[in-house]
């Protein structure tokens, strides 16, 4: 990395350190946004100040409103300046005002956000962050006079109460049901709700209170406050230039009557070169007196200090847990900070951000990113997602394929309210992440450990919630011996292919076909030898269908839809070839040698462009009814000819598999956010964290990158850059190394928890192919290390 930054824009750069991304430009190409979450309470906020925040659930439990417009970036907390001495006034982030700054700064780190400008003679600085463990968020803001005279400063907060389920479209209802007050005792606007909107109960609609107390809160005392809108904007005003702070000022009216909004205004004096910091704090409380309370404690600067320290030094435990050093500086950051962070705070614990705006957990989803806690040493938290998502699976082995986490009503257990669908490979990925958290911990007991069904509360085995998932599709296969695809299977976009009970699905069998393979071995293992060889049997009937039927000449179509025809064969002239067929057929063995060399060589003629490998080509520019949705994108725009990242780190983990090392780490660079983000209006998303997709070269944005932060893919470029390009594959009986970096590397290095043990690897010397392995200066014969027997051990590769 430079002496002045690293990957550096004309929008911004990482510091030294890769922690943060440095923002010296409001108006980047896109809102490059932070998501902030302690797992309970969380906001998002942009580059620009834009933003909202939450509780529980983001989209439920949303407590301050927001529109998805990332044109505009115009809705969010906001907080104004205002000179007391002449009236000028302007906005501490970027919007509402939009100031010409003299120096504007926003720095995105893991866990806080930072704005700092100068303006007017006077230095602010703005840092958000989440208390590590209450409900709420904390703003710190510290100004400093710059001049040779005293200065009369006034700060005016300025955010509009939602309380509840977002958006809020009818605001003439919601408003009605919301209800403000200022407490003088703790410097708090408080705000409750009594009609809250849950997809729970059926006499919930519209009868049942927001179960929680909104609070808003400043360190100082209160010179002002208002709650309603049209009083602090003016009617016809806006954000940009509101009425109270021109000349109407707070008139302090709360109540049931108007458009609920919460305003703070305190006064500081400034010496000339004096700073003063004020704490201003925001959250959502279980009751009133647990709303006064956290106001009145976390408004205190020495707490609300401690606070953000403890959250970054939360943050920096987590991210220290894994650690590479290689030659490349973007692997190094992304690796060691970005994708840990996007997958934690964004993905598990807040469950939303910009591109989509959410709360659900997906049984899918949050149970592949729960393999993140695999390649930091913290198993058990995989472990308890899989009870977690166990808990979620029917009788008969469906499953949710999604559901709402929603808070406890009065005095209840949690409720929460769930989707079952058609979709064909949710149930499966119990049994995926079950896998890789046996052949991580070789942990067979936890095959023991028992919850419940949706439908059976009596305890019922993980091993019996996998059984079931498996037994269920192996009961669903179609004539040509190809497992049903139903109303998708990991592409939701194919939502009508096999809605009708006909369509099949190349992709699920290869999928499946791997499944069936590891656990014919785990039954065996724990001595149920007719249903290992029933698992076997059906997986060798499944490999010779797929391989007889599903091959298309140079690679394997992806489906058949309800009326026979294939998708992504060559007879087909839009989706002619689709990527996770090919990938997968790599991944689970299913190809030959032969065959797997044949469908690389296919999916690089066609599918491996500048940006990475698209999902499909080429993009539908019809709709087609018999396929769904996908074929409705714009052409090169998501599953539609796309680059769909999530998908493209498989192919990256293929190629690893297959040992094309130059080629693996070459994809490896095309889908790298640092990279992309040296060419900012082309690429349009954030550098420091993966984007959901990229447009393909249907699209006339070919490169740009969209739906960034809530994107399965940041877990996967991580397992994928540990497990396929380092080589550090966990195993029942240890961990199997297998490099697949570039032969020019000189070295590099690598700290990876395994089985309670730090391994501290040591990659030598790259140029050769014949692996070589010390381990604790001891040679190790094959590949797989032995198991731990001390706290560190020391490996030393070579491939000579």
């Amino acid at each position: 990395m430079s002496s002045n930054g690293s990957f550096k824009s004309e929008y911004g750069h990482f510091t030294e350190d890769g922690r943060e991304y440095v923002i010296t430009r409001p108006d980047t190409p896109k809102p490059w946004v932070n998501v902030i979450s302690n797992g309970d309470y969380g906001f998002v906020v942009s580059q620009a100040g834009g933003g909202y925040s939450w509780r529980s659930h983001a989209g439920l439990n949303r407590i301050t409103r927001w529109n998805q417009d990332l044109v505009r970036d115009a809705d969010g907390r906001f907080l104004y300046l205002r000179d007391e001495e002449g009236g000028e006034f302007w906005s501490l982030a970027w919007q509402p005002t939009q100031p010409d700054y003299e120096h504007f700064e926003c720095r995105h780190r893991q866990g806080s956000t930072e704005f700092t400008s100068r303006r007017a003679g006077i230095e602010a600085r703005w840092r958000l962050s989440v208390a590590p463990d209450a409900p709420l968020e904390i703003w710190l803001v510290t100004l400093r006079n710059l001049g040779t005279k005293p200065r009369r400063l006034s700060l005016f907060s300025y955010l509009e109460w939602l309380l509840g389920a977002a958006p809020d479209w009818h605001r003439e209802f919601h408003k009605t049901f919301i209800e403000t007050s200022f407490e003088r005792e703790g410097n708090v606007v408080l705000a409750t709700k009594c009609n809250w909107e849950p997809p729970i109960l059926e006499n919930s609609h519209w009868n049942i209170n927001w179960p929680y107390v909104a609070f808003h809160s400043a360190s100082h005392e209160i010179a002002g406050f208002e709650t309603d809108k049209q009083a602090f904007l003016g009617q016809y005003g806006s954000p940009v230039n509101p009425q109270a702070l021109r000349d109407a000022g707070l008139q302090g009216i709360t109540g049931r009557w108007g458009d609920a909004i919460a305003s703070l205004q305190i006064t500081l004096d400034l010496a000339p070169a004096a700073e003063e910091t004020a704490v201003f704090v925001l959250g959502a409380a279980d009751d009133r007196a647990q709303a006064i309370d956290l106001a009145k404690r976390f408004t205190q600067p020495p707490v609300a200090e401690a606070a953000l320290a403890q959250t970054h030094a939360d943050w920096q435990e987590r991210t220290s847990r894994l650690h590479v050093e290689s030659p490349d500086p973007a692997l190094n950051l992304m690796t060691n900070n970005w994708l840990i962070y996007q997958v934690i705070s964004c993905r598990l614990w807040g469950r939303s951000a910009y591109y989509q705006t959410g709360g659900a957990f997906g049984f899918r989803d949050q149970l592949q990113d729960s393999l993140i806690f695999l390649l930091l040493g913290q198993p058990e938290l995989t472990l308890a997602q899989i009870r977690l998502h166990a808990r979620h699976q029917f009788v008969d082995g469906g499953v949710h394929h999604w559901w709402h986490p929603l808070p406890a009503l009065g005095g209840e257990k949690e409720i929460e309210s769930g989707v079952r669908t058609k979709i064909s490979d949710n149930r499966l990925w119990l049994c995926y992440v079950m896998a890789c958290y046996l052949e991580e911990t070789a942990d067979f007991s936890a095959l023991d450990l028992t919850e419940p069904f949706v439908d059976d509360p009596a305890p019922h085995s993980l091993w019996e919630h996998c059984l079931r998932a498996l037994n269920l599709a192996l009961d669903s296969f179609g004539p040509r011996g190809l497992p049903l695809i139903g109303g998708g299977d990991w592409n939701d976009g194919l939502n009508a292919v096999g809605v009708q009970g006909k369509g099949e699905s190349a992709w699920l069998g290869h999928f499946l076909f791997g499944l069936l393979t590891d656990f014919a071995n785990y039954a065996e293992r724990r001595g149920e030898r007719s249903l290992s060889q029933r698992y076997r049997k059906s997986a060798a009937a499944l490999h010779e269908a797929i391989n007889e039927v599903a091959w298309d000449g140079e690679w394997y179509w992806r489906a058949t839809n309800d009326q026979g025809e294939l998708l992504g064969s060559h007879l087909n002239t839009e989706g002619r070839i689709f990527l996770n067929a090919q990938t997968w057929a790599i991944l689970s063995n299913t190809a030959t040698n032969e065959r797997a060399t044949q469908v690389w060589g296919s999916l690089e003629k066609w599918l491996l462009k500048d940006y990475g490998p698209l999902l499909l080509y080429p993009a539908y520019h019809t709709p087609d009814s018999a396929i769904g949705y996908l074929s409705r994108y714009a052409p090169g725009v998501r599953e539609n000819g796309g680059v769909y990242t999530h998908a493209a780190t498989w192919a990256l983990l293929a190629a690893c598999r297959l040992g094309l090392r130059e080629k693996a780490y070459d994809i490896y660079r095309r889908i790298c956010p640092p990279l992309r983000g040296l060419e900012p209006e082309l690429y349009q998303g954030e550098p420091y964290v993966t984007p959901g997709n990229i447009d393909g070269p249907d699209s006339p944005s070919f490169g740009r990158g969209a739906w960034t932060w809530y994107s399965g893919s940041a877990q996967w470029l991580l397992r994928v850059t540990l497990d396929g390009l380092f080589g550090l594959q966990p195993t029942v009986d240890g961990l199997c190394i297998a490099p697949c970096l570039p032969p020019d590397w000189k070295s590099c290095r690598v700290k990876r928890y395994f089985r309670g043990s730090l391994y501290e690897i040591e990659y030598r010397d790259l140029s050769g192919t014949k692996l070589r392995l010390t381990l604790d200066g001891n040679p190790v014969d094959g590949d797989t290390l032995p198991l731990p027997t001390r706290p560190v051990h020391q490996v030393v590769l070579r491939l000579e």
